[in-house]
Order: C-alpha cells, then sequence, then structure tokens
C-alpha cells in the first residue's frame, strides 16, 4: 500500500513518523505471522533492510509555505524509513492577486456564496502548477492542514485523503472550520461536504475521508467523520530504535543538547516554550515578563518555536536556548530528564512527559498585551458569510 503524508509543520512531521513507524511495525509483525515465525512485539527491528519491499515505504512531502525545514530534509533522506521525500513549494492565496477581488464582501448570502464557488474553483487551479505528485497513484494521503491550498487542490480534483489534526488538540482550543464559517455553518457545510462546490477544512470537504484527532470527548462540536487516534498511544509504542530514528531526524546536534539538559544545578529548571505571537516588541516584552517570574525560582532554558523570529540568543543571551527547529516532544526521548516547570502561553502540553506542572497561561495572561477582541474566537457572534478560507 502506498502512501504519503503531506507535512507543513515540524510537528506534522513528527507525528507522520509516528503513524509511520506503526504502520512499518504492523506490517513486519502480519508478514511475520503469514510465514508462521515467532515474533517479539518489543523488539522489531525497523532497519529498512529488515522491513519489507521498498513499495511498502511511504513518502514523505514537506510543505514550505509557512516552514523552513532546514537542513531536516536531508536527516529525513538518511533515516531510510522514507521511500521518498519532497518538497512542496506550496503557494500562499495572497500570492495569487486572482483572487483577491473574489475575497470581497458582496454584502448578500448569494452572492458571497457565488463568489466563493468561483474561490474554491481558481485556487485549485492556480495551485495545480506547484503540485511535485501524481496523488493518484497513493492509496494513502495523509494531510495535516487541510485548510491550507493542498486541501482545496485535492478536493477539486476528487482525491479522496485523511485529515490530520494541524497541532494536539488544536480543534479543543480552536474549532477553526466552525469559527472561519460562523453564520450559516449548516448551509456551508451541506455545499462543502455534500456538493464540493465550496469547500471547508477539518472533516468538511468532499472528499475527506475522515480526520484524525487526539480526543473526540474534548472537541466541543465534534464532526461524525472524526476519528480518534491518541498521539500517547503512538509514543508509547515506540521501541528504543523508533526513538533513535526520530532524534536522529529532528535533532540537529544530539551532544550540545545533552550539555545543556545535563548540566549540574541544584535550582528549579524552568523550560519556557515560546510562539510568534503579536509583534517583536511585544513579543520580547512578554517572555520577558515570564522569565522575571521564573528567573527567581531557578534556571530557565527557552525554546523558542520554528516560526518565531525573535533572535531569543541576543535577546536573553544569559539563558539555555535551544534550536528552534526541534520540536518540544523530542525533549520527550532524552533520559531522565525533568523541568519543574514548562511555561507557554497557548501551545498544548499534554504531549510531554518531562514536566512537574504545566502552566498554560492563555488569553487572560494575552489580554495584558494585546486588545481582547484579538483573543475571542470561539465566541464571536460575527456572521462571516464569506468564510476565512
Amino acid at each position: 500500500m502506498s502512501r504519503i503524508y503531506v507535512c507543513h509543520t515540524f510537528y506534522h512531521a513528527y507525528v507522520a513518523y509516528l503513524k509511520e513507524l506503526e504502520i512499518r511495525r504492523n506490517l513486519f509483525l502480519q508478514d511475520a505471522t503469514a510465514n508462521k515465525e515467532e515474533v517479539n512485539k518489543d523488539a522489531v527491528n525497523l532497519d529498512a533492510k529488515n522491513t519489507g519491499d521498498a513499495q511498502d515505504k511511504a513518502t514523505l512531502m514537506l510543505s514550505t509555505m509557512s516552514n523552513d525545514f532546514g537542513d531536516f530534509f536531508m536527516r529525513a533522506i538518511k533515516s531510510s524509513l522514507w521511500k521518498n521525500v519532497i518538497m512542496f513549494d506550496e503557494r500562499k492565496p495572497e500570492d495569487f492577486e486572482q483572487l483577491k477581488d473574489l475575497k470581497k464582501d458582496k454584502g448578500n448570502l448569494f452572492l458571497n456564496l457565488i463568489q466563493r464557488i468561483k474561490y474554491t474553483s481558481l485556487l485549485s487551479k492556480l495551485e495545480e502548477a506547484y503540485i511535485p505528485v501524481d496523488f493518484k497513484k497513493y492509496d494513502d494521503i495523509y494531510v495535516f492542514c487541510d485548510s491550507d491550498p493542498i486541501g482545496y487542490y485535492l478536493n477539486k480534483h476528487r482525491i479522496r485523503y485523511h485529515a490530520m489534526e494541524d497541532g494536539l488538540n488544536c480543534l479543543v482550543h480552536f474549532d477553526a472550520a466552525h469559527y472561519d464559517n460562523r453564520g450559516h455553518f449548516n448551509l456551508k457545510a451541506f455545499l462543502s461536504k455534500k456538493l464540493g462546490l465550496i469547500f471547508i477544512q477539518n472533516g468538511y470537504g468532499k472528499y475527506c475521508i475522515d480526520m484524525e484527532v487526539n480526543d473526540i470527548s474534548a472537541i466541543k462540536e465534534p464532526c461524525k467523520y472524526y476519528k480518534e487516534v491518541r498521539r500517547k498511544d503512538l509514543v508509547d509504542a515506540l521501541t528504543d530504535e523508533d526513538k533513535e530514528i526520530i532524534l536522529n531526524s529532528f535533532v540537529k546536534n544530539k551532544e550540545d543538547v545533552d550539555k545543556k539538559l545535563y548540566t549540574k544545578s541544584s535550582k528549579k529548571k524552568t523550560l519556557i516554550l515560546t510562539e510568534p505571537l503579536c509583534d517583536l516588541e511585544t513579543r520580547k516584552r512578554l517572555f520577558g515578563d515570564i522569565l522575571k517570574v521564573y528567573k527567581e525560582k531557578g534556571d530557565i532554558f527557552i525554546k523558542p518555536h520554528p516560526r518565531d523570529n525573535l533572535d531569543y540568543e541576543n535577546v536573553f543571551e544569559k539563558e539555555v536556548i535551544f534550536d528552534k527547529q526541534m520540536p518540544m516532544e523530542m525533549l520527550n526521548f532524552f533520559k531522565d530528564i525533568h523541568f519543574d516547570y514548562v511555561v507557554t502561553v497557548y501551545t498544548d502540553l499534554a504531549g510531554i512527559d518531562y514536566a512537574g506542572k504545566k502552566v498554560r497561561l492563555g488569553n487572560t495572561f494575552m489580554d495584558n498585551y494585546e486588545d481582547k477582541s484579538a483573543h475571542i474566537q470561539n465566541t464571536v457572534e460575527k456572521d462571516d458569510i464569506l468564510g476565512e478560507d
């Protein structure tokens, strides 16, 4: 069975590794069972030479639309987990001048929907020139963040795919499909899921088979096409060899991380996870304020978000700064790591096991740095008849 994963972030790629490693283990065990071999499930060797034919391997496709993957591309190739690793020059809707007029409010629901139908079709057509593979050749297509143009392309070309949760529990904190299409949602969902005339992300596209999420029970308005796949279960199933494959792919310099993590200190340790919030000056003040509070408790470690372009090494030069391209989940795979506090503004911390106390500051904290209206999402009453595509 041929598979392809379309990823827009390092977190997406990390989950793709988790899923593919599980699939490879299952293929190995199925093959062994068919040949009536006795297999120790806890010691499955996932070396590429010993896990089936090359045709069983999947393709990893990395979209550069909103993320710089740097030399992760080469490390993914060296992992030997993938048959192909492909860069995808996905274009933003803003890159196409032809789309601008189709986003203007016509002041009428019917006219706006007609305009949106045109937008959906045109965006898909304009994106065609940048698609590097023939998706119809794959049996299973996994797409993270199908709200991006790739979702429009697949639906317009009637290519069935599996949507993947953009971030851990992201629909718990922000149901983008409902918020982006607030006002006449059921009508829009019908036009998308049943007729395919417009496109709505996260399970509401006509050719979206299902959408994998971490925890259905926590989502306020779950779609019937959601499929629960607990990330923790995928992580718990990893063998030591699996973890090495992941670490070698996502960590540039393990020795440097070791040095930073294992420096002896009797003080409490706080890890601050940054995010690309607000403007740079406000962001500097925001994380500086967090640092001041926790500096009184002990040592500070900072893990910048991959898309955060604030120069933390210069701004907070006395603190320990991790490589921003290393997903925070990688620290789970270093032995005997513990932080007394892990602090973030919006990042969901359910996926980390190395924290004594997890602190997610949320909207109340952000209200001190931006107008409150910028943080009200699921409760906004505005009728958005255009939709935020």
